[in-house]
């Protein structure tokens, strides 16, 4: 079942995220509940009281968005949940132009199938440490 987050959430989603290649950025569980706070869209795939997916999205909700990130448990993928995670971020969002980084294996082509195109004009000014 795919659904907003809600703030109880923050643990469950963190210790997923953790268990799923992004503990270097989920360290935190205090800085991690306040990221989800901030979220403007999150969304998070819960199956059998486990959490197997999450997104989250940020969007001045007129012009232009800003999809952080996308997991799915590896035991999970291929079955429509990265699909729904995405779709449920960037619901009535037509007028919106969503942009995201596309750097894990896979990543691009999976984007790809969702309607996301490579851009030549995007620039990124990165974060400093993790």
């Amino acid at each position: 079942m795919i659904r907003d987050a809600l703030p109880e959430d923050a643990e469950p989603i963190r210790l997923f995220l953790a268990a799923n290649g992004w503990a270097h950025r989920v360290q935190d569980a205090q800085r991690f509940a306040q990221l989800l706070q901030q979220s403007q869209r999150t969304a998070v795939c819960v199956d059998d009281g486990t959490v197997i997916g999450f997104a989250r999205a940020i969007t001045d909700e007129l012009s232009n968005g800003y999809l952080s990130m996308v997991v799915v448990a590896s035991g999970h993928r291929r079955q429509g949940v990265g699909r729904g995670l995405v779709e449920h971020v960037t619901r009535g969002g037509a007028d919106i132009t969503w942009v995201l980084r596309a750097g894990r294996d896979g990543a691009a082509e999976f984007f790809a199938a969702l309607g996301f195109e490579p851009s030549l004009v995007a620039m990124e000014r990165c974060r400093r440490g993790n």
